[in-house]
């Protein structure tokens, strides 16, 4: 077992596997339960992602989840696609989340080294939560955020499902996704530059000069994009907007906190933080 966690080309394969294995239940269970629309998603999704939690169990290993955030998008909204006949509304919103959904994943796959390798926050949470940390596991380390973006996707699905018709103001919101995961593309292709030789503590550099986390911007961003786009189109869907705000919570009081906490130990951090916005890439004085 080992042997085969440390080669990455395996390691590579088994996720594939797993995430296989998990769409393809999740879809078959969908089916089965013939409920409405929104739960059958749900009940689906959560199947899936406990799937992929007692996979992560297996190989002792949460970051078997990570590539579940990119992957769980696309393959709700292609699945809605084939419930109902797509008008460009739906079309435009399919076409924001496979671009945003495969460069997020092309991108995990980049930094991917092998299942020995485990998200730093995950191996933090494990130290410090003890005994109670299969239940953080599965509850804050996989269900949460699959939660989370099942609420951020629920607009592209109800937009593929039910909106007939097109406002052309929302194209706006459109040209946001596809800005938000330019600007992660560019924000995350700087970060692997600078990683290569790490000359200075921070990165200073591009994008990265005027916020500390530009790539998290963008995820904010393209969920607001998506939200309001089907909200414009179907203005009695306000509520759908709900998950753009979760999505948005947890990164402000989830992960910014626990990036700057780690960045704060290296030396120079309050002159770095000075100088450079939380996110906004706006200059500083």
């Amino acid at each position: 077992m080992e042997k085969i966690k440390q080669n990455r080309v395996w390691s590579f394969v088994i996720v594939a596997l797993v995430y296989i294995i998990a769409s393809a239940l999740g879809i078959l269970i969908f089916n089965l339960l013939n409920l409405e629309w929104w739960l059958g998603i749900l009940i689906a999704d959560c199947i899936s992602t406990a799937i992929v939690f007692i996979f992560s169990l297996i190989f002792k290993n949460a970051s078997v989840y990570d590539p579940y955030w990119s992957v769980q998008p696309i393959v709700i909204a292609f699945g809605a696609s084939t419930l109902a006949k797509v008008s460009s509304a739906g079309l435009l919103l399919i076409i924001a989340i496979t671009l945003w959904g495969v460069r997020l994943t092309l991108n995990w796959a980049y930094t991917f080294k092998s299942l020995n390798h485990q998200d730093w926050r995950y191996t933090m949470l494990k130290e410090k939560t003890g005994r109670i940390y299969p239940l953080i596991n599965f509850v804050g380390i996989h269900m949460v955020p699959t939660l989370i973006v099942y609420m951020c996707t629920l607009p592209a699905v109800y937009a593929i499902l039910f909106i007939k018709s097109f406002n052309p103001v929302s194209i706006i919101f459109f040209a946001l996704c596809i800005f938000s995961f330019t600007m992660q593309g560019i924000a995350d292709s700087q970060m692997h530059k600078y990683r290569k030789t790490k000359e200075t503590p921070f990165i200073r550099n591009g994008l990265w000069k005027y916020s500390r986390h530009p790539n998290y911007l963008g995820e904010i961003l393209m969920w607001w994009g998506v939200g309001i786009f089907t909200v414009i189109n179907a203005p009695s869907a306000w509520y759908l907007l709900l998950g753009a705000l979760l999505n948005t919570l947890l990164f402000l009081f989830v992960s910014l906190p626990m990036a700057e906490k780690r960045q704060a130990k290296k030396e120079g951090f309050q002159e770095y933080k000075s100088k450079t916005r939380l996110l906004l890439p706006i200059y500083k004085k």
